[in-house]
């Protein structure tokens, strides 16, 4: 089976009742389409969980990306320049949700820091596979449907942080699978939820926020979710 989830967070605790809820095996692919660090306290753990299945893949999110390079700058710097440069960042990755991925990423030893910044280095930016015979395309998020739709011109930041449109159908023989964006700020209706609608299907369901965390199984396009801390 193939599964998808995103945005956890740091829920690391909701993020293991849900491998026991799906029976998560060796022979089951999991797709994490980005934001694992921030705003919890369970990043950190999660990435050292994850870091050890092969059959986790997982693509970058825009709290990813921030964390790998400014942790790199903080923790590891070339020069005194790119250093101060971090330093200057700090403040907003912080308030963004940044410090509690600090903490637990200093507290490790140097050469455990290294493993995380080499995995983290290896996320993709997006990925499309065909299951029981459905095209999905899967990314953090994506741009409005004009410039996916000219697909060679775009950039990869675009991929972690897009803003997708909704309300129109990019494609007519594909799923778009995206998190980033909380499922309640697309339609209220789908608070904690996971939203469908125009072959877009958004798995964010705010985990962090107190909501559920949902999950995809792309063969049957049934959805799981998990209460808790």
């Amino acid at each position: 089976m193939v599964y998808a989830m995103s945005d956890l967070h740091g829920c690391y605790e909701k993020f293991a009742k849900m491998l026991k809820k799906i029976n998560f095996k060796d022979s089951d692919t999991l797709y994490i389409l980005g934001d694992i660090v921030d705003r919890g306290d369970g990043g950190i753990k999660i990435l050292q969980d994850i870091m050890t299945r092969p059959n986790v893949i997982v693509i970058q999110g825009n709290h990813d990306f921030s964390a790998r390079r400014l942790l790199k700058m903080l923790c590891m710097p070339e020069n005194e320049a790119e250093y101060e440069k971090a330093r200057e960042h700090y403040a907003f990755w912080s308030i963004d949700g940044g410090q509690p991925t600090y903490r637990s990423f200093v507290a490790l030893s140097f050469e455990e820091q290294k493993k995380i910044l080499s995995y983290m280095n290896s996320f993709l930016i997006y990925d499309e596979i065909i299951v029981n015979n459905n095209t999905f395309f899967m990314s953090h998020t994506v741009p409005e449907k004009n410039r996916m739709l000219n697909f060679e011109n775009l950039l990869w930041q675009e991929f972690i942080a897009g803003e997708p449109e909704y309300d129109k159908q990019y494609f007519d023989n594909k799923y778009i699978i995206t998190g980033h964006t909380p499922t309640a700020f697309i339609d209220p209706d789908c608070k904690g939820k996971i939203y469908k609608k125009n072959n877009h299907i958004a798995i964010d369901c705010g985990a962090v926020f107190g909501n559920p965390l949902g999950c995809i199984r792309l063969d049957t396009l049934e959805e799981f979710y998990v209460e808790g801390n």
